[in-house]
């Protein structure tokens, strides 16, 4: 697993990584784009709304929200790659924090339409996965909604059968998805909707 100073060094070429997995249809970023377009379009739902993105990277997605009027807040631990977002974000609200460590307090008292994450949160174990999206919750506006696209699998046997398939640059230290299970444990928390995109890639809808 990438490091603080392992995202700084891979932040220029990001983006051309992440189209070569995509464009192949290959673990880990399959479905990419099509992860992006549907939580894109979900938040525009909301026009000039208030948004939260949690590891935003470079801002691929985050970018086209704020070009389209969204009000955007955002978290990433690298600092290299908070420069070369906030260059195509100027009025964005970036802050350099390790979610890994919770919320930063400057988010204390704000609330947010949509809350966005896209191939991020696999650093978290499963429990704090769950830790961490129930304080996300607490964020949301009424009405309000979380948009999770990552490495995602319908069922623990879809997870095997792809580490399986890809085990020479499988990641053992990433924490995936697995769909069924998540739904199952945030059912008395909140309400979790799953919509696979891809064999390795999904995203999930999370709302009060």
């Amino acid at each position: 697993m990438l490091n603080k100073q392992g995202f700084d060094l891979w932040a220029d070429n990001y983006d051309q990584t992440v189209q070569l997995s995509e464009e192949s249809n290959l673990y880990p970023f399959a479905g990419y784009k099509k992860i992006l377009n549907t939580i894109f379009n979900e938040v525009m739902q909301n026009p000039n709304s208030q948004v939260l993105d949690i590891g935003f990277g470079t801002g691929i997605l985050t970018q086209k929200l704020y070009e389209h009027g969204q009000q955007i807040y955002g978290i990433d631990f690298s600092a290299k790659m908070i420069e070369i977002a906030q260059a195509k974000m100027p009025l964005a609200n970036l802050i350099e924090f390790d979610f890994i460590e919770g919320l930063p307090e400057k988010l204390n008292g704000k609330k947010f339409d949509s809350i966005i994450s896209t191939y991020a949160l696999h650093h978290l174990t499963d429990e704090r996965k769950m830790k961490f999206i129930s304080d996300l919750l607490n964020l949301l506006n009424e009405n309000g909604k979380i948009f999770i696209g990552d490495i995602a699998f319908k069922t623990r046997v879809d997870m095997e059968n792809c580490r399986e398939d890809s085990i020479d640059y499988w990641d053992p230290d990433e924490f995936y998805f697995v769909a069924d299970e998540m739904v199952e444990s945030l059912q008395a928390l909140c309400r979790c909707e799953f919509h696979p995109m891809s064999h390795c890639g999904g995203v999930f809808v999370i709302s009060n």
